[in-house]
């Protein structure tokens, strides 16, 4: 209890700082971008640290195969590995941030703090 306090009181006395870094670090989400591929390459997404969806490829012989299922399912794959990755990079940015201004890891348990939920 009195750990969490501590931490708490450390929080408080930051504000300021912690206020002017996290403004940092949703200029700097828009800057993070990640690749990720689905079935050997046929399907590519990339996605940037604000969680939009910027590009999405799909390869000229996956598109001669006209199989729709399988370009949905590649897509979905794609789209979720990109997910994935941008997450886990917005998790270490946000570690980052935390450790500057004498947090603790995870900042408990706030999104964006720490490992993502599920690793």
């Amino acid at each position: 209890m009195f750990k969490e306090f501590g931490q708490l009181m450390s929080l408080l006395r930051n504000s300021g700082k912690l206020q002017e870094q996290l403004q940092q670090f949703q200029q700097q989400l828009g800057q993070i971008v990640v690749e990720a591929s689905a079935g050997g390459g046929y399907v590519t997404a990339r996605m940037n640290g604000r969680l939009e969806l910027v590009d999405l490829r799909l390869s000229e012989d996956l598109l001669a195969l006209q199989d729709r299922e399988m370009m949905e399912d590649l897509i979905v794959a794609a789209v979720n590995q990109a997910l994935q990755q941008v997450r886990q990079r917005i998790a270490e940015e946000g570690a980052k941030i935390a450790a500057q201004l004498g947090l603790p890891a995870g900042l408990g348990g706030l999104p964006g703090f720490g490992p993502p939920s599920g690793s």
